[in-house]
């Protein structure tokens, strides 16, 4: 490693100023502090220092998304093994081919085959993603000359997360083109936006391409389409059908795992909590968001519980079934606690994630046509989380001046 570093140390004048690449200053910097830390550190007094820089913390959270990466491979092969085996999904597409090539079998109890196959779907959209939005993210350093910001390490992990296994990759380039310029860089970059950029991605392909991400498309493209099939999710029978429909025809442990279909990597609840288990521990996640989203939860699901509906069913489903359906795990653990656009105080943060959880139910629940409450209810709140640490940090201060008043 020393080799590494002694050949970064003498190419690194070319790209300092005055330097035949110093307008590629960037992408020479990205990859040297990526590897080594800073040699630049603050040294007075006045400053708070940390070992844990920037680069480090992104990295936590892509370790905490392992386990949701995991079952996204893996629950996207088992759904697409499960589908052929029934003979609801057609043979004709490269994924399958690929997995002929490799003298792999489509057998649902194949636990490396599922992985596999899964894999064929979920890496495609996992590289447009970092190709497409890293290259916005670079030419915007470059033109502004500043460092590439690491905050699309995790921006592009978590954005095919929220993804169906079959969405077009062009569509996936649009998507994490306009998260990244509209979402974050016009605000100024990392740091600076006031929406989550991944789910500003999402939200921009859930309402230009509403058949291919949300509705009863849960698999496919389009129902022609020779990718897969189609079918309604567990949360769309539950809206016809009613939690007669959840307890009949699924079993809560399933859900809980993951082994439903959905979007890629918000199927699993229990990888979302082992990733807000490391998140919690390693102090990057917010632990008073998430337990007040849930508390928000809680409280919206037994209000309209209470309350019942003989036309609108999802009004009886309850607490334990909201939790492990949809992308509320996932969005509970990974988008809410987006250290950026969500509350910094820690009353703002109760008070953001009890609001988060009040409307994701509410919105998924008494406007069925957006299933994905909890992506809508993030969005909206990070709008408000400015408003929010606005007021507590004034009633602080007037509490204060009141305390010790002359």
């Amino acid at each position: 490693m020393k080799f590494l570093r002694r050949f970064l140390d003498r190419q690194g004048r070319h790209f300092e100023p005055g330097g035949k690449l110093a307008r590629f200053h960037s992408f020479y910097e990205m990859g040297d502090t990526f590897l080594y830390s800073p040699g630049t550190v603050t040294s007075g007094s006045t400053h708070l220092r940390d070992g844990l820089d920037l680069k480090r913390m992104m990295m936590t959270v892509v370790v905490a998304l392992v386990p949701a990466v995991f079952m996204a491979t893996y629950n996207t092969g088992l759904q697409a093994h499960r589908a052929i085996a029934g003979g609801a999904m057609p043979l004709e597409n490269w994924q399958t081919s690929a997995m002929q090539g490799l003298g792999l079998a489509f057998d649902p109890a194949n636990v490396l085959a599922c992985i596999t196959h899964g894999a064929f779907y979920y890496l495609p959209v996992l590289i447009v993603t970092f190709v497409i939005g890293g290259s916005a993210e670079a030419l915007f350093a470059v033109v502004r000359k500043h460092e590439i910001n690491e905050g699309f390490l995790v921006t592009g992990m978590l954005f095919p997360l929220t993804l169906p296994p079959t969405v077009p990759l062009w569509q996936v380039a649009m998507g994490i083109a306009f998260g990244v310029v509209v979402g974050k860089e016009v605000f100024g970059g990392t740091g600076m936006n006031i929406l989550n950029p991944a789910l500003t991605a999402r939200a921009f392909l859930f309402f230009a391409y509403p058949a291919e991400i949300s509705g009863d498309k849960v698999w496919t493209a389009a129902q022609t389409s020779p990718d897969g099939y189609s079918g309604a999710t567990w949360l769309s029978r539950a809206a016809v059908d009613g939690l007669p429909a959840l307890e009949s025809g699924l079993a809560w442990k399933d859900a809980l795992l993951g082994f439903v279909p959905g979007s890629m990597g918000e199927t699993s609840a229990l990888a979302c909590l082992i990733g807000a288990v490391i998140l919690v521990i390693s102090g990057i996640g917010s632990w008073r968001i998430m337990i007040s989203l849930v508390v928000g939860t809680l409280a919206a699901t037994s209000l309209l519980n209470a309350v019942g509906s003989d036309t609108n069913l999802l009004l009886n489903v309850p607490f334990h079934w909201q939790i492990v359906l949809g992308g509320w795990a996932f969005g509970a653990v990974f988008m809410a606690t987006d250290p950026v656009s969500a509350a910094h105080t820690n009353l703002g943060r109760y008070l953001y994630g009890f609001l988060v959880g009040v409307m994701s139910i509410f919105i998924r629940v008494l406007n069925p046509a957006y299933p994905e409450g909890m992506m809508l209810a993030i969005l909206f709140m990070n709008v408000f989380a400015s408003t929010i640490d606005h007021y507590v940090v004034r009633a602080n201060v007037r509490r204060r001046q009141a305390r010790y008043a002359a």
